[in-house]
């Protein structure tokens, strides 16, 4: 700073201070400049950062846009997937049950052909039952006429009477095994 004062002092010029015909030049200079710069460049400058706001604001809207829009669609697809999901358990739940009817079907099926089985199988030892005594019935009694005949020492040929002896014989038979039969 002494070399400041030291220089003022001596009267010569300072060099850091211009002269006042170039000072208003250079700030006449500087105000044409500044004003085409505020008329031509300005406004330019401020219409692309006009714009690149309105485009970042814009971006941002579709992305808040495509977020709601993507939360929606999730939303509809938590909801499908939760419909198909109850629709497949209402299906399995079906599905056993069905089978259980089925199941059921077959078991009472399979009882019912079980018990005509066996009816018929009684039926058919009855009706064998039957056969076979009419058979042991001829046969005991054509045994007895012929025994009964060589111990009389006549033949018992006539049919009728035979027949006739031969059902008494087997009737007292039968009643005697039904009366031992009671007795147990």
């Amino acid at each position: 700073m002494n070399t400041l004062v030291s220089l003022a002092a001596e009267g010569k010029e300072n060099p850091l201070i211009p002269p006042w015909p170039e000072l208003v030049i250079g700030l006449i200079a500087f105000v044409i400049v500044f004003g085409f710069l505020a008329k031509k460049l300005l406004p330019n400058i401020n219409k692309v950062l006009e714009q690149r706001r309105e485009a970042i604001e814009g971006g941002i809207e579709q992305a808040s846009a495509a977020k709601v829009e993507a939360e929606s669609v999730l939303e509809q697809y938590k909801a499908q997937l939760a419909e198909a999901r109850h629709e497949a358990a209402r299906m399995r739940q079906e599905a056993t049950e069905q089978g259980a009817a089925i199941i059921q079907e077959m078991k009472a099926e399979g009882q019912r052909q079980r018990e005509e089985i066996i009816a018929a199988g009684h039926t058919q030892i009855e009706a064998d039952r039957k056969a076979a005594s009419a058979a042991l019935r001829q046969d005991v009694g054509k045994l007895a006429t012929e025994l009964a005949g060589k111990l009389v020492g006549e033949s018992l040929e006539d049919h009728a009477r035979q027949s006739r002896t031969i059902d008494r014989f087997l009737d007292a038979l039968e009643d005697s095994a039904s009366k031992a039969e009671a007795g147990r």
